[in-house]
């Protein structure tokens, strides 16, 4: 690496480590993390690509605020309580100096107010995309972590938050929607992890993920690892307010509610539960015997030709 290259490291990411002992300044080639008794470490790990996960042109402080919160809902899903992270970013001609700055200073304030703490990573040059990827790490109890794999004949699936925000935030975002709120292009943007609920997932949860591919691609996922079957019932889907004057205006209501539930970028968490959901979570259908994933609405059933987002 060239001494230009050290300098704008040393500038721009060594205050991201917010002194963790185990970063040395970003002046080694590695990290140490020391044990943390009783817990098991949780590694995750998500990357994004410019025109695939994110519009070109986006705003570099945005694409580095996503990238550290699709990150952390997965550590969310998995009940762990994040720490730090690692960071490779291939930087196109595109991004200058003040893009790199930018990108810093957004990965910087999420570092901040979601407690972690930079703990290494690399910086390249590309002739592509920009692209990036993140590995996000947490804590559990020796364990507990929750796993995909777990669920129950029986299980009551639900799920938090909204659904539909993030394939509808993404239309928006791309001028193919209206959004006077603009509730719909943040929520694309700037998903929220929900970390909050890492109690009750530890509490009652039997399994769980996070909504990324969507709702039911990610719900059929934990109940192929459980090896059950799985049904939803797209009348219970939890939308905003603003989704639900989308749908209003839908004339084909199964076809716009398959959309919501199989588009994606909604960060949420799927849980299988034994009983009545805990607070933050709402009931959207249950496990059964035999395999695969059955989706209903009004009572009858939906053929769903793509359950979600594919990455090949």
């Amino acid at each position: 690496m060239s001494g230009d290259e050290f300098s704008e490291i040393a500038r721009l990411f060594r205050p991201l480590t917010g002194g963790a002992p185990g970063a040395f300044d970003l002046l080694d080639d590695a990290a140490v993390i020391s044990p943390r008794p009783g817990h098991d470490l949780v590694v995750t790990k998500d990357a994004i690509v410019e025109g695939v996960h994110f519009p070109v042109g986006e705003a570099p402080d945005f694409v580095a605020r996503k990238l550290l919160r699709v990150n952390l809902s997965d550590l969310a899903a998995k009940a762990a309580e994040p720490f730090g992270c690692f960071l490779a970013v291939a930087w196109p001609e595109a991004y200058g100096a003040a893009e790199r700055a930018t990108f810093a200073q957004g990965l910087g304030g999420d570092l901040r107010a979601f407690g972690l703490a930079l703990l290494g990573g690399d910086t390249v040059r590309t002739p592509g995309p920009f692209t990036a990827s993140l590995t996000a790490l947490g804590w559990v109890r020796k364990d507990r972590m929750i796993r995909r794999a777990g669920v129950q004949v029986g299980d009551v699936i639900a799920v938090s938050g909204m659904i539909g925000d993030g394939v509808l935030g993404l239309a928006a975002a791309l001028g193919e929607i209206d959004d006077p709120t603009g509730w719909l292009a943040s929520s694309y943007r700037l998903p929220t992890p929900r970390l909050e609920l890492r109690e009750a997932l530890r509490a009652h949860a039997h399994a769980a993920a996070d909504v990324s591919d969507g709702l039911v691609a990610d719900a059929g996922h934990i109940g192929e690892a459980s090896g059950v079957a799985i049904r939803l019932d797209l009348d219970a889907l939890p939308l905003s307010p603003a989704a639900r004057r989308w749908l209003e205006a839908q004339p084909d209501r199964a076809g716009a509610l398959t959309r919501l539930a199989t588009g994606g970028d909604d960060y949420e968490v799927v849980a299988a539960f034994p009983g009545r959901p805990p607070q933050g979570f709402t009931a959207i259908g249950r496990a059964e015997a035999g395999e695969g994933t059955r989706v209903f609405c009004d009572g009858r059933p939906v053929e769903v030709a793509r359950a979600g987002w594919r990455h090949l």
